[in-house]
């Protein structure tokens, strides 16, 4: 089967500064893959490139016949802006169908049963008329998560998802993201810098750094000398051996 999407030979530069340098990757139909690495080392170009808001250099990102790149579903990291959003909880999650149909000045009915669909399944549906605003910081995640689910049934792409979210939350959060990928087959790409819980569920991981980039399944990376240093278990300075990228 062809994968859902795949990185060939992605290679983004801004001037004389190569950010990501011929990366390859492939995400499969129901897959969960986390991308790790330490601040600067392109995971935020990364996710740009994907949703088409960042252009390449050199290589290509191809998606299967049967899904189109504005059908992911973005989770981003929340700013000060988003939190203090002046919307209804319905309002707020009912916008992730907006892409479905961009000519469309209104919700159509397959959008409200969507949007009520995905608010059931995130278990936030008697705070439809509640403010975003007055929200807890868990509580605008679920609302988040749902818009996002309005706008996809195959990929969710998550960046930091429990940021600033307390340890019980942020667990919970873990879980539901687990459901989905599990029980509703959605392909999640997680960016996550907490490699405990981040990796828990993943079953490939891309490894980030300016020296190396790395993409394996989970099994190989928890063994993996990268695995070893980002857990403390080889000093920083350690030079670090070339690695390979498992297709």
């Amino acid at each position: 089967m062809t994968p859902l999407l795949s990185c060939n030979d992605v290679t983004v530069r801004f001037g004389t500064n190569t950010v990501l340098d011929k990366l390859n990757f492939c995400v499969e139909h129901g897959d969960y893959l986390t991308v790790i690495g330490k601040n600067g080392s392109g995971k935020s170009t990364l996710i740009r490139c994907l949703l088409r808001l960042c252009p390449l250099t050199g290589g290509s990102i191809t998606a299967a016949e049967d899904f189109q790149r504005r059908e992911i579903g973005y989770l981003p990291q929340q700013s000060g802006v988003q939190k203090d959003f002046p919307a209804t909880v319905e309002e707020v999650v009912r916008s992730g169908c907006l892409g479905n149909h961009r000519f469309l000045p209104f919700y159509t009915k397959e959008d409200k049963l969507e949007a009520e669909k995905n608010m059931h399944k995130l278990g936030i549906c008697s705070l439809r008329k509640r403010s975003y605003r007055t929200l807890s910081g868990g509580q605008q995640q679920r609302v988040l998560l749902a818009r996002a689910l309005c706008a996809t049934q195959k990929l969710l792409l998550l960046d930091e998802p429990v940021n600033g979210l307390d340890p019980k939350v942020s667990a919970e959060f873990y879980d539901i993201i687990r459901e989905l990928n599990r029980k509703d087959g959605i392909a999640v790409i997680m960016v996550s810098h907490d490699m405990t819980n981040g990796l828990r569920d993943a079953k490939h991981v891309l490894y980030l750094e300016e020296d190396a980039q790395y993409f394996t399944d989970i099994e190989t990376f928890r063994e993996s000398e990268q695995a070893q240093r980002l857990r403390g278990e080889i000093p920083s300075g350690a030079h670090l051996r070339e690695v390979r990228q498992d297709g």
